[in-house]
């Protein structure tokens, strides 16, 4: 996480309005080996940006959420299988969600399904969702990269001070659903800057926004923030300071004094009708999962049409196995909300513009039994799961794939977690049968496996 007003600087060299020059320079978490965020970006040279801002929002579900109540029902199946949930139709023909998502339901031509996704570990963390891989893959030194770690080496920032990697993912109880992924063997420089903090453990305060150590209250305060900037400015200037940053100096700089990071994060720039369009945020933390911080769907389109590139979130919990988790009354609190935010974020992309620039997916790490059990739940299902795309100039008001009768395996055109990032990486306008990023050894890596391309029916 960045610092511009560091908490750990002693009294001297401070301004007159509190500042320290040094914390304005210092990049907090984001060392390694006690390097600053300036050597870093100097030994991991950015590519160079790319001749246009396209951008991901990675939305994941923690806890393995159900595709058979969400997106595959099954009303002819036996009770036991198809549950509480009946399908309801959406504005594309032959197409059928579950009841609870009604305002889906009315644009489902903004977006595709995907039915058939196979291959997942079974593994209760997001790793394939954010990297594609399998912990079984053997992995290159330093490990394998993040989506957004690719992306960010390949085509670099879009916008000055504004990292093409961001993370909205909140620390979970249940350490791997909070987990963003990281630069991997490309390197710290490319991993993601984290915008969100947790206070307390599970069921402690409620949740700040933070970014650079300094809490979204106190960046609305502009202008405090200009006289801060305007006094550094003048007092280093007198000195030479900035005549003597190098190039690397002033990217960490830019990042740690843009305006444009806590621009995107204040919701009180937005509309409000358009904010109250995405529904409440939840900040009680869902046992071990996140929070249902739905306005963050809201910021992350803000983020990127700041500059960011890929932006990852998690939210709230989504593995219920019985007690007071179980399926069907936590699908009846869950589903509503997630309706109302996903469908704001679609239809708010559509109306700016950004439908063909900004993909979207979501998804969880693997689907749920059809069978449900004595606890009137479902439990975990790796055989096959779901995934809702939409943006990025896709094909979209279509079902890829489909499950058997009972929903237990892919019937029609299995898809796998690569070929979900394949098509994502197209979107981004980057080849994946020509694209590499070369390791410390000097050994190439594509972006993904050989012979995995992107999903033929939606480009």
């Amino acid at each position: 996480m960045l610092t511009i007003l560091g908490g750990t600087d002693s009294r001297k060299n401070r301004h007159c309005d509190g500042v320290s020059r040094r914390g304005f320079l210092k990049a907090g978490g984001m060392a390694l080996g006690g390097l600053s965020l300036a050597q870093l970006l100097k030994v991991e040279a950015l590519a160079g940006t790319g001749s246009s801002h396209k951008a991901v929002i990675n939305i994941y579900l923690p806890g393995g959420p159900s595709h058979i109540d969400l997106w595959d029902l099954k009303p002819d199946a036996p009770r036991e299988v198809r549950g509480e949930f009946r399908p309801v139709k959406t504005n594309v023909p032959g197409v059928e969600i579950c009841e609870l998502f009604p305002r889906l339901a009315k644009i489902a031509d903004k977006f595709s399904i995907i039915r058939s996704i196979v291959g997942a570990e079974g593994s209760h963390d997001g790793y394939q969702c954010m990297t594609g891989r399998a912990h079984k893959e053997q992995p290159p030194v330093g490990g394998w990269p993040a989506l957004g770690a690719w992306v960010s080496k390949v085509q670099g920032p879009a916008a000055p001070g504004v990292p093409p990697h961001l993370s909205l993912m909140y620390s979970t109880g249940n350490r791997t659903w909070g987990e963003p992924g990281t630069g991997g063997f490309i390197g710290a420089a490319h991993s993601p800057i984290g915008l969100v903090a947790r206070k307390g453990q599970n069921s402690g305060p409620a949740v700040d926004m933070v970014l650079k150590d300094m809490p979204l209250e106190r960046l609305r305060d502009r202008e405090r923030l200009r006289r801060s900037l305007d006094v550094f400015r003048s007092s280093t200037d007198r000195k030479g300071v900035m005549d003597g940053l190098d190039h690397y100096n002033l990217e960490a700089f830019n990042i740690l004094t843009s305006s444009g990071l806590a621009e995107a994060l204040d919701l009180s720039k937005e509309d409000p009708e358009l904010v109250k369009r995405y529904g409440e945020n939840d900040s009680k933390y869902q046992r071990d999962g996140a929070p249902k911080m739905i306005r963050n769907f809201l910021i992350a389109r803000r983020l990127v049409e700041a500059g960011a590139r890929v932006v990852s979130l998690n939210y709230s919990r989504w593995d219920w196995h019985g007690g007071d988790g179980m399926n069907f009354p936590r699908s009846r609190q869950e589903f509503p909300l997630l309706d109302q935010g996903l469908s704001a974020l679609i239809t708010d992309l559509h109306e700016r513009g950004l439908d063909k620039d900004v993909s979207v997916v979501v998804w969880g790490e693997f689907g749920r039994t059809p069978k449900i059990n004595k606890k009137n739940s479902r439990d975990h299902w790796p055989q096959v799961s779901c995934a809702l795309v939409a943006g990025g100039g896709m094909r979209n008001g279509q079902v890829i794939g489909a499950t058997n009768s009972l929903g237990e395996y892919a019937k029609d055109r299995p898809v796998t977690f690569q070929e979900v990032f394949a098509t994502l990486y197209h979107n981004l306008g980057i080849n994946v049968q020509t694209a590499t990023v070369t390791d410390n050894s000097g050994r190439p890596h594509y972006l993904v496996d050989s012979g995995v391309e992107p999903i033929r029916e939606l480009i």
